[in-house]
Parts: C-alpha cells; structure tokens; sequence
C-alpha cells in the first residue's frame, strides 16, 4: 500500500507557478496599453465605427490572454496541461451555446414574424 505523505511524513506540495515581480509589472503594462488604445480609438474615431468594434474585440481576445498568463499563470505546464484543458473545454461549450443560441434566434425572427409590417394600425 502506498503512503500519500512523501518521504519525510509530510503532504507533497503540488508545484505552484512562480511568478517574479518582473513578470507582473510586464503584464500591468501590457494590460494598460492594451485598455489605453482602445479608449483613444473610441475617443478620437479615426475608423469607422464597424472597424472600430473589430480592433477594439481583437484588443479584448488579447488582454485576455495577457491576463490569464502573466496574472493566473495559465500555461500548458501548470497543473499537468489540466488548467488550460480545462480553459479550452469551455471555450468550446460557450461558443456552442452562443452559435446555437444565435441560431435559434435568427430563424425564430425568419419563421415567426409577421411577412407584413406595413398593415400597422394608426
């Protein structure tokens, strides 16, 4: 039979992530930079609105992802790779119900709404 405390009698510790202060003032810098280009594409409107709205959501992804490694450590080697398995898993389940949702709601509109708006009475 095994023994589940190590050698010496003690619990094993799981190896935590170490992350220095360098790593943390990188990804404060990179968070502000990536909040101050958007604020300014907003407030000067040097694009169109609709192009404006895609780099703002592509600004979003990445802060993101600037935020799950610099700040929650999420790389493939924490936790064995089941942190970043488990990130994947529900990114996919949340685009399955936002496709599906979106889905249902466009055919809803196509099936179900009336084929004459213009009979509106006064």
């Amino acid at each position: 039979m095994s023994d589940p405390h190590g050698p010496d009698g003690h619990h094993a510790v799981a190896e935590l992530p170490h992350a220095t202060l360098r790593d943390y003032v990188i990804g404060f810098v990179l968070s502000v930079i990536l909040t101050a280009i958007p604020f300014w594409l907003v407030m000067a409107m040097p694009l169109s609105a609709g192009v404006t709205a895609a780099v703002i959501m592509g600004f979003a992804i990445v802060q993101i992802v600037v935020h799950m490694v610099f700040f929650l450590h999420m790389t493939p080697k924490a936790e064995g790779g089941w942190s970043l398995t488990s990130l994947v898993f529900t990114i996919i389940v949340i685009f399955i119900m936002l496709a599906g949702s979106l889905w249902v709601m466009h055919h809803l509109n196509t099936n179900m709404m009336p084929q004459h708006m213009e009979q509106q009475v006064p």
